[in-house]
């Protein structure tokens, strides 16, 4: 299998990488700059490093990078700065994720849909999804206030309702951790169609490591995929259920 990750370079999105790595899995990666990057990673035969910005990339250009991917992964982000809160693009992950679904559906057919993988937030509620009243306010004034929560959710629904369940090209999950903490190792991890708690008022957390180890069990494991494709699953460690 072959991956296209956007956004590896970043501090849940390197750990995709390396876990994808431990399978012996091919890695691409799109970076806008190397030089920070693992020297692990720039001498590791399975990893192809390509500095370049994904929404300035020449459509052709794209379409080659996407060529024999059997699956796309993006865990980009915006930068927790006013800058980067506040600051252009707002649309970083919406503009990336309809950008890179447009490549793969004009990919030459395969035998089986491209498998797309977002990280997204425990903060985005899904369309079914039932919250309180006050969940409801607080979210109305994050989505108001702060633009990267705003494009978090149009990434999400761009997926959802441009994308959907019957497309021939692309299978999505949307994955939703809660507040992202650093662990060294994997730890035990649960994973729900929806919030077990409030993301606002009753978080709880996930390990940005167990967020890449369920991305590339999702990805190698057919049955784990089939399990959750289509969906928006929520991933907490289990010691914070």
């Amino acid at each position: 299998m072959t991956t296209l990750i956007v956004g590896g370079n970043g501090v849940t999105g390197s750990q995709v990488v390396e876990q994808l790595l431990i399978r012996n899995q091919e890695v691409r990666i799109i970076v806008r700059s190397a030089e920070k990057l693992p020297q692990s990673w720039k001498d590791h035969d399975n990893l192809k490093i390509i500095e370049a910005s994904i929404l300035n990339m020449e459509k052709a250009t794209l379409s080659n990078h996407l060529s024999g991917c059997n699956a796309v992964v993006s865990c980009l982000g915006h930068n927790m700065s006013l800058k980067g809160i506040f600051g252009p693009p707002q649309k970083l992950v919406t503009d990336a994720i309809r950008k890179l679904c447009h490549g793969l559906n004009e990919q030459e057919s395969s035998n089986r849909p491209i498998k797309f993988i977002l990280m997204n937030s425990a903060g985005h509620r899904n369309q079914n999804e039932v919250i309180s009243l006050g969940h409801k306010i607080a979210l109305y004034i994050i989505r108001n206030l702060l633009p990267p929560h705003r494009d978090n959710e149009c990434a999400a629904s761009f997926l959802r309702d441009n994308i959907g369940p019957d497309n021939h090209s692309i299978e999505y999950v949307v994955v939703r951790p809660d507040t992202l903490i650093n662990e060294e190792k994997v730890s035990d991890y649960s994973v729900f169609p929806s919030p077990t708690r409030s993301a606002i008022f009753n978080p709880g957390k996930t390990s940005r490591i167990n967020v890449g180890h369920f991305m590339a069990e999702l990805l190698t494991d057919e049955n784990l995929w089939t399990q959750w494709k289509g969906q928006m699953p929520v991933i907490y460690n289990k010691s914070a259920i």
